[in-house]
């Protein structure tokens, strides 16, 4: 039997989630599938070669990717020629569109079959990139309802294949099974802290974020993605010894904190995606590099306006979203304290209503979509 083999790259940790559930559909449509590439945990257990792992990509703003510019050139010029050299049948991008997209170029243009898993947020700025993005790619797989018609446009391929968030996160939570395995009393006040899953993303956010825990009172859970994230969350938690005494840092565990939690601090981004689908009222916060911040500013980067994806799935301001100097542990608690009934019963029906939209089979149908470019 011919073994073909797939290269897939993912960027960060819900790039190394969704390349882990594209992988297992594949495999099981297709057992002498072989996979390589750039990935996480997940995508190893799933049974990818990993050749470099997914946290070197995880690196967000504009200002900050030009401090790493040399190594990232450097690892992606050895990533190509192993790629080459293995003379795969596809490749799959998994978002990190700046790392990606130069690649599937390259590899279009020899022949090869290319697709880009997540779609860039073009929705937001710089919707002309769909051209850029079609002429790289055969196929763009697009999480997202709205995103197809964008890429249409500028003459590019893609398909909606829905969310697998939504796939996984059942439609309403079991808040008692998830305090349980917590062991967190059903009468207790939970918040959930999710500031990032990057190093430069969760050292700008972690001071307002947990300077709001602090005053909340609750009970506080803090989700950490990596081994990394964990030292530098303790470290930012130990300096606050009165929210330190009823902090608990997690491994992972980010679904069971949502779960069992009453309200959430996000940082703008999938997260924010899963606390909405948890159905959780939150508030989104979002910093950047101040060079980045202007020039977004200045040059009128940003075309929607909303940067998390809740408000944008809705196309209302349905969450609060702090950007920037609005970003204060004071303003966080105070949307968190402004949350009454009517407000959260009209947010969690909006959320059951796009949960239900999202819910495609996502994996399955990504996976349809990669056998047929085959």
């Amino acid at each position: 039997m011919t073994t073909r083999t797939i290269i897939l790259c993912a960027g960060e940790a819900s790039g190394d989630a969704l390349g882990a559930s594209l992988i297992e559909a594949l495999s099981a449509r297709d057992p002498r599938l072989r996979f390589a590439g750039i990935g996480g945990p997940k995508m190893r257990a799933a049974g990818m070669e990993v050749w470099f792992d997914a946290q070197q990509l995880a690196v967000m703003g504009l200002v900050e990717v030009l401090r790493h510019l040399p190594r990232l050139l450097r690892l992606r010029r050895e990533f190509v020629a192993r790629v080459l050299d293995a003379k795969a049948s596809a490749y799959i991008g998994i978002d990190a569109p700046d790392f990606n997209l130069p690649i599937e170029k390259r590899l279009h243009k020899r022949g090869m079959r290319t697709l880009h898993y997540v779609s860039p947020s073009i929705w937001a700025w710089r919707q002309t990139r769909a051209r850029s993005i079609g002429a790289a790619t055969d196929l763009v797989l697009c999480l997202f309802p709205f995103e197809p018609a964008l890429y249409e446009r500028y003459g590019g391929r893609a398909i909606f294949v829905g969310h697998p968030f939504a796939d996984e996160i059942p439609l309403k939570p079991d808040r008692a099974v998830a305090r349980a395995r917590l062991s967190i009393p059903d009468a207790v006040r939970v918040l959930a802290v999710l500031p990032g899953s990057r190093r430069s993303e969760v050292a700008k956010l972690v001071s307002d974020f947990f300077g709001a825990a602090e005053a909340s009172q609750a009970l506080v859970l803090v989700p950490a993605a990596n081994a990394q994230l964990r030292s530098m969350i303790e470290a930012a938690v130990a300096a606050r010894p009165a929210l330190a005494s009823r902090t608990r840092v997690l491994d992972g565990q980010m679904r069971d904190a949502l779960y069992a939690c009453d309200q959430v601090i996000v940082a703008s981004g999938t997260a924010a995606l899963e606390a909405f689908l948890a159905k959780r009222p939150m508030v989104v916060g979002y910093r950047v590099a101040t060079l980045t911040y202007w020039i977004v500013k200045m040059f009128g980067v940003l075309k929607t306006p909303f940067f998390s994806l809740p408000n944008k799935l809705v196309e209302q301001p349905l969450v609060t979203e702090l950007a920037q100097y609005d970003l204060t542990p004071k303003a966080l608690l105070a949307d968190l304290s402004a949350w009454d009934k009517v407000r959260t019963a009209r947010f969690e029906q909006l959320a059951l209503d796009t949960h239900l939209l999202l819910r495609q089979g996502a994996a399955e149908r990504a996976a349809d979509a990669v056998l047929s470019m085959l």
